[in-house]
């Protein structure tokens, strides 16, 4: 059995997008593609939307930890995957090669209004992940370079 390819999903703050993509990957393509996900600069914790919207799509976040990229510089990555345009320009260099990818999203954490307005803002953005970068990682992380 062949293992699966890596991906690292960065992100600002590793707290939102890039755990929402990870939780994604790791549960709908887990034949293909191993995600792990980090941060340039980490937030503290997970944000709390971004784990009830995807419980709501089957994925449980509330045990993900934001991590910094500074940990996982050091593994074999297939590809690495930037979702915010933060993240692309501050992304680090890796000690070897490795194929990058843009897919920029907005911030949800950004969002205001009420609690339901910021709730539709976390669903859309959790829907554009799955959309966007689920078909890419399908067609071999290919799209988007």
């Amino acid at each position: 059995m062949r293992r699966p390819k890596r991906v690292l999903i960065l992100c600002t703050g590793n707290s939102c997008r890039s755990q929402m993509a990870e939780g994604f990957v790791n549960h709908l393509l887990r034949d293909a593609w191993e995600a792990r996900s980090a941060g340039t600069r980490p937030a503290e914790r997970v944000h709390p939307l971004a784990v009830a919207v995807m419980g709501e799509a089957g994925i449980d976040l509330s045990g993900a930890r934001p991590q910094s990229v500074t940990a996982v510089l050091d593994e074999p990555w297939d590809l690495v995957v930037t979702v915010c345009d933060s993240a692309q320009e501050s992304c680090p260099v890796f000690p070897r090669p490795v194929p990058r990818i843009h897919l920029p999203f907005e911030d949800p954490a950004l969002a205001s209004g009420t609690e339901a307005e910021r709730l539709a803002v976390f669903r859309r953005v959790r829907d554009e992940i799955r959309a966007r970068l689920l078909p890419a990682l399908e067609q071999g992380g290919r799209a988007g370079r």
